[in-house]
């Protein structure tokens, strides 16, 4: 191998090591690597930084808009809501969310759908008391698998279709949009249930990553059933609202008047008000998931508000009156969400609590945190993604991702126009509003992203991965079969430290010849290409989705060797069994 070679294996192997003593950030890694091979001159300025044009990744930063919109219209929350169940453990949850997943991942791009479900999940995982690192990582792999399932289910197929275009042999025709379904739907299956089957035993619970419950303040709080709420006509039990963790419902207040004994079979009405006691995520999650109102509109609009977090000061002008009689909403221009005094319940309506200095109010305001008289209130800060959802958008946005799917699908619009113009669509409906979007917009996701794109072309242009190649053709040049495992095992390697797009990229030569020297029809071994550039099971920067989980669901690269290693052992033991029945040699 060349000197260029050598740094660029070298350079691999320590941004490896780095993800796996997890001391700095994945992007600051990932950033490094680029960095020392930009120095020294394993890549050229061109090469290094061409990932950050690269328009999958203008796509996925599109993409992330499109999904955003559906978080901040509720749908997310109420898709998540129906996929997982309102009640249950991870260990039951898990098989709600990975076979949808996978069945919409053969029709939908795997990543604004992960994308999406994370924050219903996140939100799902925090009003149970589950750690995310029971679901993410496998919400990741069964988008992943299911993309396998079509043509369309993921872009490496199309890359590799276009590889089968510009080749123009006879022997090996074009692929229908189910011709692999054969080899890739007992792959999905067969993957999807080592998941529900292995994952619960292997992948931690890191309760870390929800917050140290111990320090928070424990809010009582009042919210408002709107008359166009799901929950209106259900019982308690059916809404969701008994077992939650975090939270729990105190009281039932219709028309002025406590309800004494509600039990799980009462049922809830339009305008009633729910008291609830708990913790500060799970009040707001409960308030996004469910649609409840503030227990007073505010006069400025729903979708301006913003909802935060304030400590009573001693020269509050309110302080010794009652909320109700203190006109705290004129005054402020915020409603009182909720209340929490010194880790004590507050009984009653939050209208009827007298207010006290040091007293914690969430507040929804109709400006942000920096407009509260700092005279009136101390350690006033806004509640990260606590904005109230835009319910009456949610139509909107649903539309949008439909014609995205449906010019995609078929019209055969490009993916990167498709999505830039979805995300301008969202912003112009008022699904949300710019500042959502930017923070939508994933900043150091895309930037880990599009520096793993570095590390693959540095493997191509040092000649790494053709070395690798050479020595994969010289060990499989003995019989169809044992080619096929070969070709599997090295483009698996390959989508593992490059992208997988550029996995298919390099195996498809490799297949072609493999298929020429043993005189085998080309066919089986494109399949196997094709299966083998999705199989991006064992590293973080393997594939897009396995990066989006890694931060959120505090995992560790062990957690991707130990599980990805048995995903791709079983995917390649399916597609080397299965390929040749269904695509002779």
């Amino acid at each position: 191998m060349t000197i260029d070679a050598w740094i660029t294996a070298a350079v691999v192997l320590a941004v490896l090591a780095g993800l796996a003593i997890n001391v700095v950030s994945t992007e600051v890694v990932v950033f490094t690597g680029l960095v020392i091979l930009l120095v020294t001159g394993v890549l050229e300025p061109a090469q290094a930084f061409a990932g950050f044009a690269n328009p999958g990744l203008v796509t996925i930063a599109a993409l992330f808009v499109v999904a955003a919109a559906l978080d901040h219209t509720g749908v997310t929350a109420r898709v998540s809501r129906t996929i997982l169940g309102e009640h249950g453990t991870a260990k039951r949850a898990l098989p709600r969310l990975v076979f949808p997943a996978a069945a919409l991942s053969g029709f939908l791009n795997n990543t604004p759908l992960v994308a999406g479900l994370i924050p219903g999940v996140l939100s799902w995982c925090r009003s149970r008391g589950v750690a995310p690192s029971r679901l993410l990582l496998p919400l990741s792999y069964a988008a992943t698998l299911g993309g396998t399932l079509t043509l369309i289910g993921t872009s490496t197929n199309l890359v590799v279709q276009g590889l089968v275009q510009s080749a123009n042999r006879d022997d090996l025709p074009e692929f229908g949009l189910f011709d692999v379904s054969p080899v890739g739907g007992p792959l999905t299956i067969v993957g999807v249930l080592v998941l529900v089957l292995l994952a619960p035993r292997l992948l931690p619970d890191r309760r870390a990553a929800l917050g140290d419950s111990s320090t928070e303040h424990h809010y009582t709080g009042e919210l408002r059933v709107p008359e166009r709420a799901a929950i209106v006509g259900k019982t308690i039990a059916e809404a969701g609202l008994r077992g939650l963790e975090g939270v729990y419902l105190a009281d039932v207040v219709r028309d002025g008047r406590r309800i004494a004994g509600v039990g799980p079979e009462h049922r809830i009405e339009a305008g009633d008000h729910l008291i609830f006691v708990g913790r500060l995520e799970a009040l707001v999650d409960l308030r996004r998931s469910h649609g409840l109102d503030a227990p007073l509109e505010s006069s400025s609009g729903r979708a301006t508000r913003r909802i935060v977090e304030a400590v009573v000061a001693p020269g509050n002008p309110l302080l010794g009156k009652a909320i109700r009689d203190g006109n705290f909403r004129a005054t402020y221009d915020a409603v009182i969400l909720a209340i929490a005094r010194h880790g004590e319940r507050i009984e009653g309506r939050i209208g009827d609590h007298v207010l006290d200095v040091g007293d914690v109010l969430l507040l929804e305001a109709v400006h942000d945190a920096e407009r509260l008289p700092r005279s009136d209130f101390y350690l006033v800060s806004a509640v990260d993604g606590a904005e109230p959802p835009r319910l009456s958008r949610a139509p909107r946005a649903i539309g949008v991702l439909v014609a995205l799917v449906v010019s995609v699908v078929g019209l055969g619009v490009d993916m990167l126009h498709a999505s830039l113009v979805g995300a301008g669509a969202v912003l112009l409906l008022g699904c949300l509003d710019i500042s959502q979007a930017r923070r939508a917009v994933q900043g150091s996701l895309l930037l880990a992203i599009a520096a793993a794109f570095a590390l693959g072309a540095a493997m191509q242009s040092s000649g790494l991965a053709s070395t690798l190649a050479s020595l994969a053709l010289d060990a499989g040049a003995t019989s169809p079969h044992v080619a096929l495992a070969i070709l599997f095992v090295l483009v698996a390697a390959l989508t593992e430290l490059v992208t997988n797009n550029a996995a298919a990229v390099l195996g498809f030569p490799i297949a072609l010849e493999l298929a020429d020297r043993l005189h085998a029809s080309p066919v089986p071994f494109v399949v196997v290409v094709m299966m083998a550039a999705s199989a991006a099971f064992m590293t973080p920067i393997g594939y897009q989705t396995n990066l989006m989980v890694y931060g959120p669901g505090g995992y560790r690269l062990r957690d991707y060797v130990v599980l990805g290693g048995l995903l791709s052992i079983t995917s390649a033991i399916v597609s080397i069994l299965l390929t040749p029945v269904f695509f002779p040699f």
